[in-house]
C-alpha cells in the first residue's frame, strides 16, 4: 500500500468540516495528494486492514479516466464533457487530457463539496473552455438545470458524461433511474464513462470486495457500494456498451484493463480486481 501524506493542508477553508471524512479528500490521500485530513487518511487506514492494496482503487480509477478521455477525445470526436464527482485536481485532469487532443474541447467540473470548491475551483478554470459548477452530481435535475452547465455545453450535441469513481458512492436502489434521467438529456452519439468498485463474484475476490465495502460503509466517509457486473451494466440503461480491447465482447471490464496503453507485465492484485469500468454510446 503506498505511504499516504503526513499532513494536512496548512488551512482550513471556511465550512469545511474536518471530523467527517470527504469522499473527494479520501480520493485524493490515495493518490498522495495533499489536500486531506487525518479523518480521510484513517478510511484507507481502516480498510487497509483487510486490502493493503487499497490505495491502487483510486490509482486504477484514474489510469481509466486517463485512457477513456483520450478514446473519447480522440476516437469518438467528442468536443464537449461534463464531469461528474471532479474531485481535488491533480495531474492530468480531464480538460487537460481532452484540450491536448482538440483545444476547442469544453469541458464542465460539477462538484458540490466545500474543500473541491475551496481548492479546486480556481485550478480547473484555467481557461474559458474550461468550467466549474457546484450541485450534487446524483440530482441530474439540479445538474442539468444548472447555469454553468447549460451556458457552456450545447445538449443538441454530443456530449462525454462522466461518473468516474462516483457511483460506488451512491447507495440508493433506484441507480439505474437517476442515470437514465443523465442519458435521456444527451443527444445521439453522446457517450457515458463509468468506472465503479466491482464485486468480481467469484472466490478468490468477492469476500475481499464485501469486507471493503463494509468498512467504507462504516468507515468516516460512509458509502462505498461493491456492486456486480449485472448492477454496474444496469447504470447505463440504453446504451451501447463498447468492447474494452481488440477482439473483446463489449461491456464491464476490470479498469486495469480497459484498452490498457501497454502489455501487463505483473498480475493484478487482489484490489485491482475490484474496480471496474464501463464506456456505452448513446445510439
Amino acid at each position: 500500500m503506498t505511504e499516504t501524506p503526513s499532513k494536512a493542508p496548512s488551512s482550513v477553508p471556511v465550512g469545511v468540516d474536518t471530523t467527517n471524512a470527504s469522499i473527494a479528500r479520501v480520493y485524493d490521500a490515495a493518490l498522495n495528494g495533499k489536500d486531506n485530513f487525518e479523518v480521510d487518511r484513517e478510511v484507507l487506514r481502516q480498510v487497509g486492514q483487510v486490502a493493503p492494496e487499497v490505495n491502487d482503487l483510486a490509482w486504477s480509477n484514474r489510469k481509466f479516466l486517463q485512457r477513456a478521455c483520450n478514446f473519447l477525445a480522440d476516437q469518438a470526436g467528442i468536443q464537449q464533457f461534463l464531469d461528474c464527482g471532479s474531485g481535488l485536481p491533480t495531474a492530468e485532469n480531464t480538460h487537460q487530457i481532452v484540450q491536448r487532443m482538440n483545444t476547442e474541447a469544453r469541458v464542465v467540473y460539477v462538484d458540490n463539496d466545500p474543500v473541491v470548491i475551496a481548492h479546486g475551483q480556481a485550478l480547473l478554470e484555467e481557461n474559458g473552455l474550461t468550467n466549474f459548477a457546484t450541485a450534487d452530481i446524483f440530482d441530474p435535475e439540479q445538474v442539468l438545470s444548472n447555469e454553468t452547465v447549460t451556458s457552456q455545453l450545447d445538449f443538441s450535441e454530443p456530449v462525454a458524461l462522466l461518473h468516474v469513481g462516483t457511483l460506488h458512492h451512491y447507495l440508493a436502489e433506484d441507480g439505474p433511474e437517476m442515470m437514465r434521467a443523465y442519458i435521456d438529456a444527451l443527444a445521439p452519439g453522446s457517450f457515458v464513462a463509468i468506472a465503479h468498485f466491482f464485486d468480481p463474484e467469484t472466490p478468490e475476490h468477492s469476500e475481499l470486495a464485501r469486507k471493503m465495502e463494509d468498512l467504507f460503509l462504516h468507515s468516516p466517509m460512509g458509502s462505498g457500494r461493491f456492486r456486480t457486473r449485472a448492477e454496474i451494466e444496469a447504470l447505463l440503461p440504453g446504451l451501447e456498451l463498447m468492447p474494452a480491447g481488440p477482439g473483446a465482447a463489449p461491456g464491464l471490464e476490470l479498469c486495469d484493463h480497459w484498452w490498457p496503453t501497454g502489455p501487463k507485465l505483473r498480475p493484478l492484485n487482489q484490489a485491482e480486481h475490484c474496480i471496474a469500468a464501463l464506456v456505452g454510446r448513446k445510439p
